[in-house]
């Protein structure tokens, strides 16, 4: 049968040879050879039927020269063109120099001229009168006939039709292949989804999906369901009916299916959320009917359906104003057939999404979506296994530590660190190396991270300095709180939109008190507060650390209930139903309150700021003077200026998660 399929697809077919070896392959007729047939059939009709034109001439050299001499044979009148050919008698022909130079010979048929004969009542009336009077013209014959272009006939007969044909195929039929799959515009409705089987399955399985353990137990049960239902029924339970990835990009939502496709030995239809809807009003309800008909027929079985949410989102809070209602009327459809009247016996939904708080709350409750699974981003050692899966293909050298690189990388997806893997090669490549180094990957980090290195921007002396003396305050500044982040690096090379950057290593916290928020808010406001006590003035590049300290106040005022005087309340609203709402949910008195309280904390902070490094102002300018000399210090270089920080054994100590890199940038933005 794939044969017959394979042989079908190639446009020919195969007959087995005698005795063995490769089939011989029997070439189908191409249909092109039809119209070269016609177009050399054309050429040689006109070949063939080559004649010499006549020569122009007017009507008053035929009655003066050539009827009145008795030289004119004969003479045709096309009436519907107002024109009228000339014969000339053979023996005649020899004495018009005209016919001989355009190639005429006393044996050609002619006609020999041609002239416009004006109105032809008058044309008539003027030839009887020279018959009339001249005997030698007497014997002209005179005919007058319509004459008819075969083919500009047919031409403008088949233009309008081809026209059509061109239109219905070009526009309709490709535009059925593009929004309704093989088959045109009549198949516009069938569903999109690619089906794997076990003839087309992918070589993805849980053996690459590194980290996850807890999502993956969750993913391997429902494969493990299928391929012995009797496990679980015997019991008396059920397999969920769905399962919902969620969790922010990157973190192998979706490869988690590849490889639930790659284990499970059923037929796994894939598709995406918006390959549902088109232009055509309809399409998306027809295309989930029609995807629930070929998974019931091929039963037990999953569907997958990534980015749900491009679908699946809440009825009633669409941004597009009711726009279009194109994408309710498919969600309708979904819940419909995912736990409506009709029973899904085997099939089973799988979708992924990183916007759960949009979904409609009925397609998430049970029975339709029953598991929901958060796909969250890796911890230490979920890190160190993607490290070891994404590094097995690239040549390592010797002073390569995995667990120190997962360490350099918290907050890091999947997909950074697969980044991280590529620029590093790319790194080594670049340096003409054999081997991919540690600093490759610690160059890579840092250019994820903070952007690439600009060393060619022309920066000025006094801009520079104070670049220096602002990463030195943040550096200065974190250094000197408990509860702020001690520094990793510091560098005044520009990189990307940044003028400066600074790394910091803070321990990764489950919860975060109150006294924790206002020493970082402190050490972000360090460096406008350094500007100020040294130069006396301040400049635009405290412009991200400013928005950055207003967010957290914020932050701190309307969604923690941090602050005294709005007390234990919170506006933040989970739900996201007030995220297209024109009304805020308290009143104007308390809105001022809100930016008085936040303006008062961000005040605080800054004061705070600038008394830390008066009292520490020499420190302060030693490590800037440091910092303008080697653009890049370390913190060894910190502790050897300020001393050790006397929090870092205490912290150490209570301490059960992994170090955390983040980075503060400093620059004006362009």
């Amino acid at each position: 049968m794939a044969e017959n399929n394979e042989n079908k697809k190639d446009g020919g077919f195969n007959f087995p040879p005698i005795g063995g070896g490769k089939p011989i392959r029997t070439q189908k007729f191409n249909g092109y050879w039809l119209y070269i047939i016609l177009a050399l059939c054309i050429i040689g009709f006109q070949f063939f039927n080559m004649q010499t034109d006549p020569v122009r001439t007017t009507w008053q050299e035929i009655k003066s020269k050539m009827l009145e001499k008795g030289d004119v044979e004969e003479i045709k009148v096309i009436t519907n063109k107002g024109q009228a050919y000339v014969y000339i008698k053979p023996e005649k022909i020899e004495n018009y120099s005209q016919l001989k130079s355009q190639g005429f010979e006393n044996s050609s048929s002619g006609p020999h001229f041609y002239f416009n004969t004006g109105p032809q009542e008058t044309f008539s009336k003027e030839f009887a009168e020279i018959q009339e009077k001249t005997p030698d013209a007497a014997n002209t014959k005179i005919d007058y006939e319509q004459e008819y272009d075969g083919w500009g006939n047919i031409i403008s007969f088949l233009l309008p039709i081809a026209f059509f044909v061109f239109i219905w195929y070009f526009l309709f039929r490709r535009l059925g292949k593009n929004g309704g799959g093989p088959g045109g515009v009549f198949n516009v409705g069938k569903s999109q989804a690619r089906l794997f089987d076990k003839d087309t399955s992918t070589k993805v399985t849980f053996k690459d999906v590194a980290g996850l353990a807890e999502a993956k137990q969750e993913v391997e049960e429902i494969v493990s369901f299928l391929k012995s239902p009797d496990k679980y029924t015997k019991l008396g339970g059920k397999i969920p009916k769905g399962a919902l990835l969620v969790g922010p990009p990157g973190t192998g939502k979706t490869l988690m299916a590849k490889a639930m496709a790659g284990e499970a030995n059923v037929p796994f239809f894939s598709m995406s959320g918006s390959d549902f809807v088109e232009m055509f009003v309809g399409v998306g309800a027809s295309r989930v009917r029609d995807l629930f008909k070929q998974a019931k027929e091929k039963a037990p079985c999953i569907i997958f359906i990534d980015e749900i949410d491009a679908i699946g989102r809440a009825r009633g809070k669409n941004p597009n104003m009711g726009s279009n209602d194109e994408r309710e009327n498919t969600l309708n459809q979904l819940l419909t057939e995912m736990d409506g009247f009709e029973t899904n016996s085997g099939v089973i939904i799988l979708a992924a999404t990183n916007r759960a708080d949009i979904l409609d709350s009925a397609l998430l409750r049970a029975g339709r979506f029953d598991r929901q699974i958060y796909v969250d981003l890796p911890e230490l050692k979920d890190r160190e296994e993607i490290f070891k899966v994404h590094l097995k293909s690239l040549k390592l050298a010797g002073d390569v530590d995995i667990p120190f690189l997962a360490k350099q990388t918290p907050g890091f997806s999947g997909a950074d660190i697969a980044n991280v893997a590529n620029e590093a090669a790319l790194i080594a490549a670049r340096k003409d190396k054999n081997e991919v180094e540690k600093q490759d990957f610690l160059d890579a980090i840092d250019r994820i991270v903070g952007g690439l290195e600009n060393r060619s921007k022309v920066i000025k002396v006094n801009e520079k300095k104070a670049i220096a003396y602002h990463e030195a305050g943040h550096a200065s500044v974190s250094w000197l709180l408990q509860h702020a982040h001690p520094l990793l690096k510091v560098t005044i090379v520009p990189r990307g939109k940044a003028l400066g950057a600074a790394w910091y290593l803070p321990q990764e916290r489950q919860i975060t008190t109150k006294e924790q928020l206002l020493d970082q808010m402190c050490s972000i406001l360090g460096g406008r507060a350094a500007e100020e006590i040294t130069f006396g003035q301040i400049s635009t590049g405290a412009q991200n650390d400013l928005e950055r300290a207003t967010k957290q106040a914020y932050a701190m005022v309307t969604i923690f209930g941090m602050s005294e005087k709005i007390g234990n309340l919170s506006y933040y609203d989970s739900t996201g139903q007030n995220d297209f709402s024109f009304t805020r949910p308290y009143s104007e008195k308390t809105a001022e309150l809100i930016d008085a309280e936040v303006k008062e904390l961000v005040e605080n902070a800054y004061n705070r700021a600038k008394e830390l490094l008066k009292a520490h102002q020499e420190q302060h300018k030693q490590v800037a003077e440091l910092l303008l000399e080697r653009e890049v210090i370390f913190s060894d270089d910190l502790e050897h200026i300020l001393g050790k920080r006397p929090w870092n054994d205490e912290e150490e100590e209570t301490e059960t998660r992994e170090e955390k890199q983040t980075t503060e940038t400093s620059g004006e933005n362009v």
